[in-house]
């Protein structure tokens, strides 16, 4: 058996979509659940998207996806999506299919340790989101 590895670059990936200005979490909101479709209220899901220095979003990438109470973000994966796009900073978005807005404390505490492994790069975290069918929330503390 012969495996080969095809590595596709960013620009070849999640990046071609309409040019979108950040000005407000309604903003990003809404960007992030054209991402979803009818799993938003079925199992949890956590997207990255990647901004430029005028907040215009320059890729997204899908990190993880889990089953309907959880799911696992590797801090390094978001790191290395980041650097590769040289972006100036990041929101973070993932859903609660229970419908409850409340982040856990698990919630708090990636959103803290992935804003403080980005700035080590100089990439800011501009928010974190939560959506829910009909709502959304937001857990940064910037």
């Amino acid at each position: 058996m012969i495996v080969k590895k095809i590595d596709l670059k960013i620009s070849e990936r999640n990046t071609k979509f309409k040019t979108v200005n950040v000005k407000t979490s309604i903003d990003a909101a809404r960007f992030f659940r054209k991402l979803y479709k009818d799993d938003l209220e079925i199992y949890e899901s956590f997207y990255i998207a990647m901004l430029d220095q005028k907040n215009n979003i320059i890729a997204y990438a899908l990190i993880s996806q889990g089953g309907v109470s959880g799911c696992v973000a590797d801090v390094r994966i978001i790191c290395k999506y980041a650097i590769e796009t040289l972006c100036s900073s990041v929101i973070l978005c993932h859903n609660h299919p229970s419908g409850d807005l409340t982040p856990s404390v698990s919630d708090i505490d990636l959103t803290n340790k992935i804003k403080n492994a980005l700035e080590l790069f100089n990439i800011r975290l501009l928010d974190s989101l939560i959506l829910t069918a009909d709502s959304f929330c937001t857990i940064s503390n910037n």
